[in-house]
C-alpha cells in the first residue's frame, strides 16, 4: 500500500486514475481524521460531565462508560466493554428495572457498599434502539430530606407530649370536681408543660435566625465582662447545689464576633453542665490565650456521655438518654445551637467524656 505521501504517476488514462485514487485516499484519511476527532471530542465531554454516563447498544451492552460511571458501578472502561450490563450490575432492584423496562421514572438505590452512597439512574433512549445510563449521586439530597423528615417527626414528637399532657389536665379540670390544692397542683403542671413547650419553640426560632442571617458582626467583645455575667447566670441557675469556678487570663480577654451568639452557645454550654452534673458536683469554666487562638472550656463532674454517641450530640433532638434529657427540662436543640453559632465565628465544638467521669465541652 502506498505511503499518504506519495503520489502514484503514469500516462494517459492511467495518470487520471492514480490522480483520482490519490485524491479518494485523501479525502478518506481526512474524513477518518474528522471522526476521531469527533469521538474524542464526544468522549471528553461525557468525561467532563458530573453525572456517571454508560451508553449501551440495543441488547445492553456496554459500548463506553466515563470515569465517574465507571467508579459508581465499579466497571472496567476497557475490560467490559461489549459486555452486557445486567451480567456486570447483579442487585436484584437493577435486574427488576431493566426486566420492567418502565423507563418513565429513575431507579433510586445504594450499592451497599459500606459508604452509604445513593444513585439514581436513569435509561435513556438514543439513536434509535440504543440507550444512555445516566448515573446521578443524589446521596446528598437524600440525607437532606430524610433530616428534613426526621425533624419533621421529632419536632412533632416533642410537642405533642406536653400537649397530651395539657389536654389531660384541662380535661380532669373540667369534668371532675378538685380541692383547692390538687387544682393548684394540676395548674402549676400544666404551667411547666407550657413552659416546656415555649422553650422548645424559642430554641427552634433561634436555630432558625442562625441558619438565615448572615454572617456575624465582627464587633469587639469584652470577654472579661460576658464570661463574668455567665458566671453569675450559672451561680443563679444552680440554686447552690453545684461547685462553679471561673478561670480567665489575667489580660488580653477581647475577642470579635457577636455577643448575642456567643453569649446563647457557651450559655448552653454551661446550662447543660448545671443539669446533667450531681448536686456537689463541680462545674469548671475556663477561658485560655494559645497563641492567636482563644478556647472556652466547660468541664463538669457530672455522669458523662458513653463515647458512641458522641457524634451525634449536635444533631437535632438527639438525646444520649431520652428520658433522663426530658426530665432535666432539656429540649434537644441546646447542641445543635451551639453547633450553629460556633460555625458562623469558625469555630468547632470538640467533647470529651467518659461516663461516670463527668465531660469537657470546648470552643
Amino acid at each position: 500500500q502506498p505511503s499518504p505521501d506519495v503520489h502514484l504517476e503514469g500516462e494517459g488514462r492511467w495518470d487520471e486514475i492514480f490522480d483520482r485514487l490519490y485524491r479518494h485516499e485523501k479525502e478518506t484519511r481526512a474524513e477518518l481524521a474528522r471522526r476521531d476527532a469527533g469521538l474524542s471530542l464526544f468522549a471528553a465531554a461525557g468525561e467532563a460531565l458530573t453525572d456517571g454516563i454508560v451508553t449501551l447498544d440495543a441488547t445492553e451492552r456496554i459500548v463506553w462508560c466515563n470515569h465517574i460511571a465507571a467508579r459508581q458501578l465499579a466497571i472496567d472502561p476497557r475490560t467490559d466493554r461489549g459486555q452486557p450490563i445486567a451480567h456486570l450490575i447483579r442487585h436484584p432492584e437493577f435486574i427488576a428495572y431493566l426486566t420492567a423496562a418502565d423507563f418513565s421514572r429513575p431507579l433510586v438505590m445504594s450499592f451497599d457498599r459500606g459508604n452509604e452512597e445513593v444513585l439514581s439512574l436513569s435509561m435513556l433512549p438514543y439513536a434509535d434502539s440504543n440507550r444512555l445510563l445516566q448515573i446521578r449521586d443524589v446521596t446528598q439530597s437524600e440525607r437532606l430530606d430524610r433530616m428534613r423528615r426526621d425533624f419533621v417527626a421529632n419536632v412533632s414528637h416533642e410537642l405533642r407530649t406536653p400537649l397530651t399532657v395539657l389536654a389531660g389536665f384541662l380535661e380532669t379540670l373540667r369534668e371532675l370536681p378538685l380541692a383547692e390544692e390538687e387544682r393548684t397542683r394540676y395548674l402549676a403542671l400544666m404551667s411547666e408543660q407550657s413552659e416546656r413547650m415555649l422553650s422548645i419553640i424559642q430554641d427552634l426560632l433561634t436555630l432558625s435566625v442562625l441558619e438565615a442571617s448572615p454572617p456575624p458582626e465582627n464587633a469587639k467583645i469584652d470577654m472579661a465582662a460576658l464570661l463574668d455575667r455567665l458566671h453569675r447566670d450559672a451561680i443563679a441557675l444552680s440554686g447552690g447545689r453545684h461547685v462553679i469556678l471561673l478561670e480567665t487570663p489575667a489580660q488580653d480577654t477581647a475577642l470579635s464576633g457577636s455577643e448575642s451568639e456567643l453569649t446563647s452557645a457557651f450559655g448552653n454550654l454551661l446550662s447543660n453542665a448545671i443539669r446533667y452534673t450531681p448536686q456537689a458536683g463541680s462545674i469548671h469554666i475556663r477561658w485560655e490565650k494559645m497563641g492567636t487562638e482563644a478556647i472556652f472550656s466547660v468541664t463538669d463532674s457530672g455522669v458523662g456521655i458513653d463515647p458512641r454517641h458522641i457524634p451525634r450530640l449536635t444533631e437535632r433532638f438527639y438525646r444520649a438518654d431520652a428520658g433522663r434529657s426530658r426530665a432535666a427540662g432539656g429540649t434537644g436543640l441546646g447542641l445543635a445551637i451551639v453547633k450553629h453559632a460556633l460555625a458562623r465565628h469558625q469555630a468547632t465544638l470538640e467533647i470529651t467524656s467518659e461516663p461516670g467521669h463527668g465531660s469537657r465541652f470546648a470552643a
